[in-house]
């Protein structure tokens, strides 16, 4: 791989940092890598709103070559939200544009006096001032620098006014609303008073096996564009999943409280193309195209709803109207704030307004009942600003619950908002939520894929009943390792590759000799000091839990009934991944075993 560029903001100074060879090969790149990197920095004293917490922009050995869904980089820090490891994981083209500029990462630290930009060209870095884009949105702040700088094919990352105010969960936006949305690390760049990054470069991409790399890629991608999963997702997009995951239970609704919702099918990814569809977007080199353009009737292109903004802004609220679904979710994307999160609360702040723990004089006159979504509209834009009940939004929802002493009614896990997969339709998504090393996530492990049959028996991970229980935990732990690899490959989960496939392509761009047990064995390796980066930050067993919501069943609809047996889950999920029992903590035998001796000292001391 290739340097880091390290920039402190305070004083200005800069330095390449060279990556370590063994821990390339031990941990390849992506988040894992970053996790490595970032270790002794991450402490429990450390403000991540501080000057001293660090921003680490990583790509991985793939990134860039064009590779089946290789166009990703990721982000990684201390969340400001939760406390705990952050990161998030983000495609478009500003990961390979940085690896032409000479870096395979960026890792900022310091706070500037005055807002900046930062320009990096053909391996050159400057700072430049951003007074003059401080306040616009996302997509205005990409036009603006792309014009300021002049060069054609720049790639610019930015934050919009939620991360410049420091809403706990602000995203970072590169090109056509890719964002980097989860943990709030757009605060963290807002917080160094840093606007956005531009960066281009011409350099060649370099593998290890150039002809053996090229003729896996073609076949790799060949392959991917015939699969029935990425040729779904291509024509009707993550939206797809909604009709399945509403007959399943899986796609809560009224803020997880009602397991069905009616009019599904004028939310579906169906309906989209059929009513507002007008194109398709793709990262760069991805042969799957799932991004969305839409024309709502006004005769302007913009990026069409996902499946967590669709459900978000939809049968969580109950609204089922898709062009104000789209309109909010395009709202939330040019302030910069992650629609999961933003959705959640908001939710949550109409079920307590419901349960009349929250009333018209807190809301500012504002009527919470389902379905308004005028009074949505005006949230999205009170937390962007953080003014009145925007301010305490802006927090998150375990924040704003506690706020009005209903802290478990919050649909959260460690402070990071849930996404939009119940595991009462899908028991697995149980451990995935409790165990993600950022909180409730359904990205470090999309297990609900294998509870609906998407299993891949060469690498350990086969089928269980969607509501079999502890009997599935060795599985949900082996596909967290698997994804834990996608997220340091780094390549889209959206990508149906055969494991052997990957490993492959690894050997050929790496010039390494890795097996199947090697790349799980890197994957469980990435786990484990993530969650002992968050056991040194304070997490422990008693972390490991699901919200009030999941452990209520559903009245109605294809999860009737059924919540999951969560003690007995977890027993065995520690058991199958050799962890304390009562402290939450990686054995000390495991993570030797794993080559991580000195993390083993240290938290075990």
């Amino acid at each position: 791989m290739q340097p880091i560029l390290k920039i402190n903001l305070t004083t200005g100074t800069t330095e390449e940092y060279v990556i370590p060879k063994e821990w390339e090969r031990d941990f390849l790149g992506g988040a894992s890598l970053a996790a490595r990197i970032l270790y002794p920095y991450l402490t429990k004293e450390l403000d991540p709103l501080s000057p001293e917490s660090p921003l680490l922009f990583i790509n991985g050995p793939l990134t860039g070559t064009s590779g089946p869904t290789t166009g990703r980089f990721v982000i990684c820090g201390k969340s400001p939200a939760t406390q705990l490891w952050a990161e998030s994981n983000i495609g478009g083209f500003w990961g390979p544009e940085l690896r032409k500029a000479g870096y395979d990462g960026l890792w900022v630290t310091g706070k500037s006096n005055s807002p900046v930009y930062l320009w990096v060209e053909e391996g050159r870095l400057e700072v430049r001032n951003a007074a003059n884009v401080w306040g616009k949105d996302v997509y205005q702040t990409q036009e603006l620098i792309k014009e300021e700088v002049g060069v054609k094919g720049a790639r610019v990352a930015v934050i919009g006014q939620a991360g410049e105010r420091g809403v706990l969960y602000s995203s970072i936006c590169c090109d056509h609303g890719r964002m980097a949305g989860r943990t709030g690390l757009g605060a963290i760049m807002g917080s160094k008073n840093l606007k956005a990054i531009a960066v281009y470069g011409k350099k060649k991409i370099e593998v290890a096996d150039e002809e053996r790399y090229s003729a896996l890629r073609s076949e790799a991608n060949r392959t991917l564009k015939q699969d029935n999963q990425a040729r779904i997702v291509h024509e009707l997009g993550s939206a797809s999943a909604a009709n399945f995951a509403e007959y399943l239970g899986q796609m809560p609704s009224k803020y997880y409280h009602q397991g069905s919702f009616a009019n599904v099918d004028n939310i579906s990814g169906s309906k989209m193309s059929e009513s507002i569809l007008v194109g398709y977007s793709a990262c760069q080199g991805c042969v799957i195209a799932c991004g969305r353009v839409v024309n709502i009737g006004d005769g302007k292109k913009r990026k069409g709803p996902e499946y967590e903004t669709i459900v978000g802004f939809g049968p969580n609220l109950l609204i089922d109207d898709l062009v104000e679904v789209t309109r909010l979710g395009e709202l939330c994307d040019k302030y910069g704030m992650d629609v999961i999160s933003s959705a959640n609360t908001i939710g949550l702040a109409f079920h307590l307004y419901e349960m009349g723990k929250l009333t018209k004089q807190d809301t500012g006159g504002l009527e919470l009942t389902w379905g308004n979504f005028m009074a949505v509209r005006q949230l999205i834009q009170l937390i962007a600003r953080r003014e009145g009940l925007g301010e305490l939004l802006s927090r998150g929802a375990r924040q704003f619950g506690a706020a009005f002493g209903a802290e478990d009614e919050a649909v959260q896990v460690n402070g990071l908002e849930v996404a939009y997969h119940d595991p009462r339709g899908v028991s697995g998504m149980a451990l995935a939520y409790a165990t993600s090393p950022r909180g409730a996530c359904h990205n470090q492990s999309d297990y609900f894929m294998v509870d609906w049959g998407n299993t891949q028996e060469n690498i350990g991970i086969t089928y269980f009943d969607r509501h079999a229980q502890a009997e599935k935990a060795a599985n949900v732990a082996r596909h967290q390792n698997w994804r834990t690899f996608f997220n340091s490959f780094v390549m889209c989960i959206f990508a149906n590759v055969d494991p052997q496939m990957q490993v492959d392509l690894v050997n050929a761009a790496c010039g390494y000799e890795w097996t199947l047990a090697d790349m799980m064995r890197s994957g469980e390796r990435g786990w484990n000091l993530k969650r002992a980066i968050n056991n040194r930050l304070g997490l422990t067993r008693a972390n490991d839990k699901l919200p009030k919501a999941f452990l209520e069943p559903y009245k109605e609809g294809g999860a009737e009934g059924f919540v999951p047996d969560f003690a007995e889950m977890l027993n065995a999920y520690y058991e199958a991944r050799g962890w304390d029992m009562e402290s939450g903590k990686p054995s000390k035998e495991k993570l030797i075993e794993l080559g991580l001796e000195d993390v083993a000292m240290d938290i075990w001391e």
